[in-house]
């Protein structure tokens, strides 16, 4: 496999790798992440990314800049009657389903549909036109394990990363059904740890929102009870094998739905700017030593 580098690198460099993790709207910190690395000039030979870090680290992998993916997500974001639209489009689920056969998810989405609608045309349709190596993690329902996707169509294996369980339906993909890779590997850096000298891993998934206490609603407790799990996940894995690097943008108070406050979420990310260049340059020139 070809090492992806940009303008710049030299082949005597210490190599890297970045892993981003899930955490559904979150996962607009790691473009903070991106934006440092282009920076510090370093290109990434190899990309792993779980539901929305996939979706990110595709635009990514396909070429895109830190900071034009800023631009592009702000764009798309900002128009709140547009996303609207794009979302009915996208919804598989009718309120007849539930009203008249008293079964069915009426908000559930399509997620092939949303990265046709939502997704910059920088990205392409498989794997292979990529210009960064990238590693998709999804779950097989059936099967109860986790599946890593790197090569074939790009769309149905990150659609399937980021289908939410009551949000985005299963995609049906070589015969298993695929949901959230977040149920499985929220922070995916394992994969990448034979692949280069420094791993960078992206945690959204750290913290909760700061409440009063109070009966949260079925919502809540749903995508609650999901980030609890992803957060356990994440923890323990690190306490057998911590990445190299670890980064975790200041999300906490935002939560996964929180799409339309794409503005917040970049901002409270800034800081893990410079937190990231300062480790990842310590850790390049150990390892340039070594």
């Amino acid at each position: 496999m070809t090492t992806a580098r940009r303008p710049g690198e030299t082949a005597s460099r210490p190599t890297v790798a970045l892993a981003l993790g899930g955490g559904g709207a979150r996962g607009f910190g790691h473009i903070a992440a991106l934006e440092a690395l282009d920076e510090l000039g370093v290109a990434p030979t190899a990309l792993s990314g779980a539901s929305m870090g996939a979706v990110i680290g595709a635009a990514y992998a396909a070429g895109m800049k830190g900071r034009e993916i800023r631009a592009y997500a702000q764009g798309v974001l900002r128009n709140r009657v547009d996303v609207m639209g794009k979302l009915l489009k996208a919804r598989v689920g009718r309120f007849a389903d539930l009203v008249l056969r008293g079964r069915g998810n009426p908000v559930l989405l399509d997620g092939e549909i949303c990265l046709d609608l939502f997704w910059p045309e920088a990205v392409p349709d498989f794997f292979e036109e990529l210009a960064i190596p990238l590693q998709v993690v999804a779950t097989d329902f059936y099967g109860r394990r986790e599946v890593v996707l790197a090569k074939g169509a790009l769309g149905p294996a990150v659609a399937g990363s980021m289908a939410i369980p009551g949000l985005i339906k299963p995609v049906e993909m070589d015969g298993r059904f695929l949901i959230d890779g977040g149920a499985v590997n929220p922070l995916p850096y394992d994969l990448l740890l034979d692949r280069a000298d420094v791993v960078v891993a992206v945690d959204v998934t750290f913290g909760g929102r700061a409440r009063a206490r109070r009966l949260p609603t079925p919502f809540e407790s749903m995508f609650g009870a999901t980030q609890i799990m992803q957060r356990s996940i994440t923890a323990e894995k690190i306490k057998v094998r911590p990445p190299d690097v670890l980064v975790r943008p200041a999300v906490e108070p935002f939560a996964v739905l929180d799409f339309h406050r794409i503005g917040p979420i970049l901002r409270a990310s800034e800081s893990a700017k410079d937190e990231l260049k300062r480790q990842l340059s310590a850790r390049l020139e150990a390892a340039g030593r070594g």
